[in-house]
């Protein structure tokens, strides 16, 4: 199979990609559909950056997520063992379809409907704590706490055995590499946690969703103990990541877009809009899980052999004016609708109505207690994490500037669900 349009060759410089990630996707968004290029890893990738490239890609069921189809050498990845390692981000259909199947009635419309409530009551507790404080961090008060106990409390897992799992899921999405056994470090304490925890609810099953697994697993037959430990471990770190930075993020956007969060306030009806626009805008997740195609595949003109390392770049797709007209400003009335944020395709995230309630119930609360909230640093001076894999702020210093009375000021949001 021949070429019909060679590959371009490009080099990432991993400072200037954390730091400015649009600008440089953007350029070789404009550069062409499909690099060649030398990843964070060392590694040699296939980079695309096109909209209707990386959407087709995303449901193309000849690029697989089974690392077994990588070539010898290429891919190294994430470090797992494989009881952590057996879950639905390495698996393609039938294997894939079945575990999904088991977990997906957790995350329907009517069983996250039941959650809002307490949701915002954790929401409104966690606010308590910076009402009166002349500054504070964002991520590690609100933003990162909030999805922790939401998911704790759908999988069950006791009060006593939450632990802090920032520090874990940092030193895996964004390791430092001066220090790589702190990653290592991170996949043991892990892979203790699940097991004592699986231990725990064997011994003790409750009505939540951890033991409903278990049941499915030791009753029913239809899971093996990897897949079990896996899927736990992927709903407790997946739906805790992604959602700490959509919040983050999503607070950040507005914060710096002063015109978009008046608009909100004049219309609380625009939430739903404001939260596809704010996950295409700036998005949790830069780049797609790779991908490995099973046989030699055209993407963007450009053939790509079978076994190689595809990475498909939402954050260049989210900018791209082909699809979104004027794509580096934020406008909360556009409608962002199939924006890739939260997947397509059978891959799509199992957990995106959660995510979305979570983030406009973490909006309405906090705008609604602090009207006045303000960054405490000016935009440049935000950091972000360094990591390919996860977009998302080290901290957000902001001053709370509580008002009383404010659920009757003008501009709540306490009308936004």
């Amino acid at each position: 199979m021949s070429n019909p349009t060679p590959p371009s060759q490009a080099a990432v410089d991993p400072g200037e990609l954390f730091q400015d990630p649009y600008g440089v996707y953007g350029r070789l968004r404009e550069e062409g559909p499909v690099h060649r290029i030398t990843g964070t890893d060392g590694l040699p990738a296939w980079l695309v950056t096109r909209y209707d490239d990386v959407r087709q890609a995303l449901a193309d069921p000849r690029l697989s997520l089974d690392k077994h189809h990588a070539n010898p050498g290429g891919y190294r990845g994430m470090a797992l063992p494989p009881a952590l390692d057996a879950n639905l981000l390495n698996m393609d259909p039938p294997d894939h379809t079945r575990i999904r199947r088991m977990v997906s009635k957790a995350f329907t419309p009517r069983h996250v409907e039941a959650l809002r409530v307490p949701i915002r009551r954790t929401a409104d507790r966690l606010l308590d704590s910076l009402s009166g404080q002349d500054e504070a961090d964002l991520i590690p008060s609100y933003a990162a706490p909030l999805p922790i106990i939401v998911i704790c409390d759908l999988l069950g897992v006791p009060q006593a055995q939450r632990t802090d799992f920032r520090a874990w899921t940092d030193a895996l999405f964004a390791p430092d590499p001066t220090r790589p056994e702190r990653a290592r470090e991170a996949v043991g304490h892990l892979l203790s946690f699940f097991t004592r925890l699986i231990a725990g609810k064997r011994a003790h099953p409750a009505d939540d969703l951890l033991s409903a697994l278990i049941a499915v697993r030791d009753q029913e037959d239809r899971l093996g103990e990897d897949e079990l430990m896996s899927l736990a471990f992927l709903i407790l770190v997946a739906g805790y990541e992604n959602t700490v930075h959509l919040i983050g993020n999503a607070v950040a956007a507005l914060l710096t877009h002063p015109e978009q969060l008046a608009a909100l306030r004049a219309d609380p009806g625009l939430l739903d809009r404001a939260i596809e626009e704010l996950a295409r805008y700036d998005g949790p997740v830069p780049l797609a899980i790779r991908r490995f195609p099973t046989e030699d595949t055209v993407i963007g003109g450009v053939t790509i052999p079978a076994g190689e390392t595809v990475l498909l770049s939402l954050a260049a797709a989210h900018r791209d004016p082909r699809r979104f007209p004027d794509p580096d400003r934020l406008d909360i009335g556009r409608d962002a609708g199939g924006h890739l944020a939260l997947g397509h395709g059978i891959h799509y995230c199992l957990g995106a109505p959660l995510a979305r309630m979570e983030t406009g119930i973490a909006l309405t609360a906090l705008f609604d207690r602090f009207p006045g909230l303000s960054l405490a640093v000016p935009p440049r001076e935000l950091r972000w994490r360094p990591s390919m894999r996860s977009r998302g702020l080290l901290a957000l210093p902001v001053r709370p500037a509580d008002r009383p009375g404010r659920s009757d000021s003008p501009g709540s949001l306490r009308r936004c669900p």
